[in-house]
């Protein structure tokens, strides 16, 4: 049976820029209805990022068999060689010609306050993708994407029979309550961190052993507090692995994501695919960007036994 997972989500740069002092000594709480402040920001660099590929990147480290099905700009060439310099296979990715490669652009402080504006650019594309060109899989994730291609992909998934993990991020508020229940009753699986988890029950007005209900697994992840797995009328614990460093938490997300997703590829119990999950964030968290990381799946598996106790 093919181990391939279809990794359905954003490709973006991300611009993030220093500014060397605090909004809050610029921001004039009484006039904020009338905005007009510059920020000198001395530094900037520019990190490849984006769910799909961050997710893949992770996986393909793992020795899974990640396959990135996204849009990219006019702008995205060297991203695409980039991408397969690395491994990763970019025939599922649609170049949009009359677009630029979607973009986040960050100022943060020196609290770390942040002011993000996002430019979706291809990404508003997705849905022209078609998983049906790319049969057979055996598991997909929808992650946050343009709001037509997360439809799309959900339905196309459901009616391929291909199991897929619901991980809607950042652009959870954009589906209504009726959205998600059909998202929900669509996926195999649903992964949110606490935040977004308790909005899904707030706009579907349903409790958590009820959405867990409708799923194969429920997955809530809760930072340093480590994550909840739900499963089979199961909950499993899974123990946050205290990280090198902390130092860039972007991406975390995703890195835990293909550790979930190699371990459904491969029939992993829950609790050690959790567990993988859980080690993939705490080694992201330590470096800066979402692909600036490294392992090979020797080491991988070594560090997994000394956390755990055991070899996956």
């Amino acid at each position: 049976m093919t181990k391939t997972s279809l990794i359905c989500g954003s490709i973006a740069f991300d611009k993030i820029m220093q500014y060397h002092g605090r909004f809050g000594e610029t921001l004039l709480a009484d006039q904020l209805h009338r905005v007009n402040v510059s920020f000198l920001v001395p530094t900037l660099r520019t990190e490849y990022g984006g769910c799909a590929v961050n997710i893949a990147y992770n996986l393909k480290l793992l020795g899974g068999d990640p396959l990135i099905m996204g849009t990219i700009g006019q702008d995205g060439g060297e991203y695409l060689d980039r991408m397969e310099q690395q491994g990763l296979a970019t025939n599922a990715i649609r170049t949009i010609a009359h677009a630029y490669t979607a973009q986040c652009f960050v100022t943060a402080d020196l609290d770390n306050n942040q002011i993000n504006a996002f430019h979706p650019g291809a990404m508003q594309f997705s849905h022209e993708n078609s998983l049906a060109d790319y049969l057979p899989l055996r598991v997909a994730i929808i992650a946050p994407d343009g709001r037509d291609g997360m439809i799309k992909h959900a339905r196309d998934c459901k009616e391929r029979g291909v199991p897929f993990m619901f991980d809607p991020g950042q652009q959870l508020p954009m589906f209504s309550g009726d959205e998600l229940l059909t998202f929900i009753d669509q996926a195999s699986y649903l992964a949110c961190n606490d935040y977004e988890f308790e909005m899904v029950m707030d706009r579907t007005g349903l409790p958590l052993q009820d959405i867990a209900a409708r799923l194969d697994a429920l997955i809530v992840t809760r930072g340093e507090a480590g994550s909840d797995i739900y499963a089979g009328g199961e909950h499993h614990k899974i123990p946050a692995v205290p990280a090198a460093a902390i130092v860039d938490p972007t991406g975390c997300g995703d890195a835990y994501r293909a550790g979930l997703l190699y371990g459904i590829a491969n029939d992993l119990d829950w609790p050690t695919t959790g567990r993988l999950a859980s080690l993939l964030g705490s080694i992201k968290i330590a470096h800066q960007g979402g692909q600036n990381h490294s392992f090979t799946q020797q080491e991988i598996a070594d560090r997994f036994e000394a956390a755990f106790g055991y070899r996956f």
